[in-house]
This record gives C-alpha cells, sequence and structure tokens, in this order.
C-alpha cells in the first residue's frame, strides 16, 4: 500500500508563497461567517450582556490561538498536512484515527454551512417569487424539512462541489475577495441595527439577564469552551494551511493579528443586531438569515443573502473542505485525491440533517461545539505534546510515509496514542450523555457531569499527560 500522493506529499519551498497577508486574509474570511455570528447571538440568547458575550468570544479565541501557531508550526518548517502530522504520534496507520474524527467534524459544519447558504437562496428568491416558500411538502414531518428550502440547499451543495471540482487556487481567490466585500455587508447590517433602535445607547444598555454571579459562571464557563470548540477543528488542521508559508513569521504573525481581532469584532456586530431585533421586532432573532427575510425591500434581502451565500462558500471550502478532504486521501492515498476526498465531505454533510444541529442556541453550544470538543481537545494535546514534549520539533519527513520507517510502531499504529486518546475522551462522556437526554441527569454523580463542560481543557490536558507518559515508557513497551 503507497502512504503518499500529490496531495500528502511536502510541499517544496517554491511552492510555499502564502505571506502574512494571505493568512490575516485567510482568518478574516473564515471568521466572517454565519456560525461567527451565531455564536454571538448564542450567549445573548444565553443571559449575557454585549461585553459579557464579546469577552467570552475573544478570551476563547486567544485561547484556541496558542494551539494553533503551536501546531501550524510543523506545516511551516515541514510542508507536512495534518493527516500526515498525526503519523509521527499515532503510527502510519492509526494516524486514520484522528484524521477520520476531524473529518467527520468537518463534514457536520460542511452540512450546517451548506445549509445556511441554501437557506439564504431560498430567501433571495422567496422575496420575489413569495410563493416558492409555499410549496407542498414532499419530504416527511420527522425530517423537519421544507420544500422550497430543501430544493435551494441542493443547488448550494452542488455549487460547493463544482468550487472542489476547480481546485486550491479558486479557494485562494474566492478567500481575499471575500476578505474585502464581506466587512461591507457586516458594516450594512450593523448601521441598520442602529438606525432602527435609534442609536447605540438602546441596545448596548440592555442588561445581562444573571442574577447573581453564581448563574453568570455557571453559563461562562461552558459557554467559553464552546467559544475554543469552535475553531478547534482549524487548530489540528492548520498544518493544511501553513505548509504554504513562506516562514513562520508569516503563519504566527497572520494568525494572531487576524483570528481574535478578527473574531471580537464580527462577535460584536452580531451582539449588536441580535439585540436591536428585541427592540425592533419584540423578539430576539438569533440567525440573521431568518432576520434579513424580515426586511421590507426586496434588494436589501437580495443583497444581504448574496452577501451570506458568498461569505457561507468561502468559508465551507477553505475551513470544511480543505482538511476533511486530505484527511481522506490518507485513508486511500493511492485511491483517493484531494478533489475526490472532498466529494466524500459533500456526500457526508448532505445526509446528517445539519439543519437539526443549529435548531436552536443552546444546543448549538452545549450538543455540537462542547460536544466534538470533547473528541478532538485529546487529539490536539497528544500532537502538541509529541512535537514539542517527545521530539523537540525534530521530524524524519521520508520516514513518515515508509512502512519499515519509525513511524510505523506496531503494525502503524502507536498504542501510546491510542490510549492517551481513548482516557482524554472518557472523562467528558458521562456528562455528554447527560447534556444529550439520553440517561437522567442523576445517573452520575454532578461533579462527573460538571466535567463536560469543560470538555476541550481537559481533554487537552489528559490527552497531552497521559502520552507524554506512556512515550516515556520503554520503547517496546510504548509502541
Amino acid at each position: 500500500m503507497s502512504y503518499t500522493n500529490e496531495d500528502l506529499a511536502p510541499v517544496p519551498a517554491s511552492a510555499r508563497t502564502w505571506k502574512t497577508s494571505n493568512y490575516i486574509a485567510l482568518w478574516v474570511s473564515m471568521c466572517l461567517c454565519i456560525p461567527t455570528y451565531m455564536l454571538a447571538s448564542s450567549l445573548i440568547e444565553g443571559g449575557m450582556n454585549w461585553y459579557e458575550a464579546v469577552l467570552t468570544v475573544f478570551l476563547g479565541n486567544l485561547i484556541v490561538l496558542v494551539p494553533m501557531v503551536l501546531n501550524g508550526h510543523v506545516g511551516a518548517e515541514y510542508g507536512i498536512p495534518f493527516p500526515v502530522f498525526a503519523r509521527i504520534s499515532f503510527g502510519l496507520r492509526g494516524a486514520n484515527i484522528p484524521a477520520v474524527l476531524r473529518a467527520i467534524v468537518a463534514c457536520g459544519w460542511f452540512g450546517i454551512q451548506t445549509w445556511i447558504g441554501g437557506f439564504a437562496l431560498f430567501q433571495m428568491i422567496k422575496v420575489w417569487f413569495p410563493g416558492f416558500g409555499t410549496l407542498a411538502r414532499v419530504f416527511p414531518e420527522w425530517m423537519g424539512l421544507e420544500t422550497g428550502p430543501a430544493i435551494t440547499f441542493f443547488v448550494f451543495w452542488l455549487l460547493n462541489l463544482f468550487v472542489i471540482y476547480k481546485g486550491i487556487e479558486s479557494i485562494r481567490r474566492l478567500l481575499v475577495f471575500k476578505a474585502i466585500f464581506l466587512p461591507v455587508a457586516a458594516l450594512a447590517l450593523l448601521f441598520w441595527a442602529i438606525w432602527a433602535a435609534h442609536g447605540l445607547g438602546p441596545i448596548l444598555e440592555q442588561p445581562s439577564k444573571f442574577k447573581t454571579n453564581a448563574e453568570f459562571w455557571k453559563f461562562f464557563f461552558p459557554a467559553l469552551t464552546g467559544m475554543v470548540g469552535f475553531w478547534a477543528t482549524v487548530s489540528l488542521n492548520i498544518p493544511d494551511f501553513t505548509r504554504y508559508a513562506v516562514s513562520q513569521r508569516a503563519q504566527i504573525l497572520g494568525q494572531a493579528i487576524a483570528l481574535p481581532a478578527s473574531m471580537a469584532i464580527f462577535t460584536f456586530i452580531g451582539v449588536v443586531v441580535t439585540s436591536a431585533t428585541t427592540l425592533v421586532f419584540g423578539k430576539m432573532i438569533w440567525d440573521p438569515v431568518q432576520l434579513a427575510g424580515s426586511f421590507d425591500s426586496p434588494i436589501l434581502v437580495t443583497f444581504a443573502m448574496g452577501a451570506v451565500v458568498l461569505s457561507t462558500l468561502a468559508t465551507n471550502i477553505a475551513a470544511n473542505i480543505v482538511s476533511p478532504a486530505n484527511d481522506f486521501s490518507n485513508l486511500a492515498p493511492d485511491k483517493i485525491n484531494f478533489r475526490m476526498g472532498g466529494y466524500i465531505t459533500g456526500m457526508i454533510g448532505l445526509l446528517i440533517f445539519p439543519w437539526k444541529l443549529i435548531a436552536d442556541p443552546s444546543g448549538y453550544i452545549f450538543k455540537w461545539l462542547i460536544a466534538y470538543s470533547s473528541l478532538l481537545g485529546p487529539i490536539g494535546g497528544i500532537l502538541i505534546s509529541d512535537y514539542y514534549w517527545v521530539r523537540y520539533k525534530s521530524v524524519n519527513v521520508p520516514d513518515l510515509y515508509l512502512p519499515t520507517g519509525q513511524y510505523w510502531y506496531w503494525h502503524g499504529f502507536n498504542l501510546a496514542a491510542i490510549v492517551a486518546l481513548i482516557l482524554g475522551i472518557l472523562p467528558n462522556v458521562p456528562g455528554f450523555i447527560t447534556t444529550m437526554g439520553w440517561v437522567d441527569g442523576s445517573y452520575f454523580p454532578g461533579f462527573v457531569n460538571e466535567l463536560y463542560h469543560y470538555a476541550w481543557f481537559i481533554g487537552l490536558a489528559a490527552g497531552a499527560l497521559v502520552y507524554k507518559g506512556m512515550m516515556s515508557l520503554p520503547r517496546k513497551a510504548s509502541s
């Protein structure tokens, strides 16, 4: 079996052309998306006031910036993508485990973004042709899917597949274009909110719903975990992008400048607009696509929905296609290339019922963001522990593609990494199944359920410490 192909091989120095500006454009583009807006909205819906919500998002992104830069180092240094990076700690075959887990999460995000983009198309068509919103239902009621949104969802899904077919260079051009255009659309929405609410004062004066500090902290910590979890996916596969960096400085500076700032700014816009909906419409509208559909002007709705479609398409390809395409390619490098991996991602994203994942704000944080962060935290801890604590950034690149090399371990699997992954996930399992409602909350002790609220942090620490401990054992025992 071959363990390499064109997409998994190290990027040659001549092809490493991404500068600081490219990484700034990348992060501005990925941050300016509907799920980011929904982060702020979900925090406001949960009870925070405007500055509590903005600070929570900003702090969460400062935290996730650390593993983002640490894992990005290997891409800029050796030119390898995430699935190959995972081979260092998990083994050539074992790397499929974190790759598939990361890919499945990305498929979920792909489905969510595709649903958002498709629903934006639906709103755009409906404002000009109202009958499109009242088409006869053809799907079973348990699916929760109406005919009009289903049609536009499928159309937008096909558009994503077309961009996959065009390849990585079309992605970079789209990201740069979006980084210029989308801030204009976001500012337009902000100015509308200020105008409609008769100034910022009434918006920012809305108080927190928490009556005591205890109530606030009870919501804050799981919310912070959700904010970290939001980009926990990309913090693993960031080598897929930093492998194109001209230098370490380019990837570090670009990410440090753009990630926390872009998230904080767009979060503030989301907070202001969401708070304004309470004053203008008498109810909180946390979904900006539904909000834009409430405008009276067809031209304004068309402009807003066009911005959503562009934003979602660019973010979907950069954040939710590049990594899983490489991950699936790693399963069978001689049979699955980047394009085929992207098609597989698209198919899975179509089948997961993404509209159900974002049905309400609390589910968005507690059942989606925190849930997958409990899987990705241990993987991040293992990768960082191995690269910095075990190997001190020294990698034998040719052996990453050889079944006879030092990363073959036991039949291609490093048992130390697998054990560390399992032990990193286990503490969060009781809280997860309780949150999902599969068992009663009293089934486990209270403190055990509470661990789930810190899922990413616990998983990261447990994965790193267990892995380091096992790799410190005699060679035969650890591999």
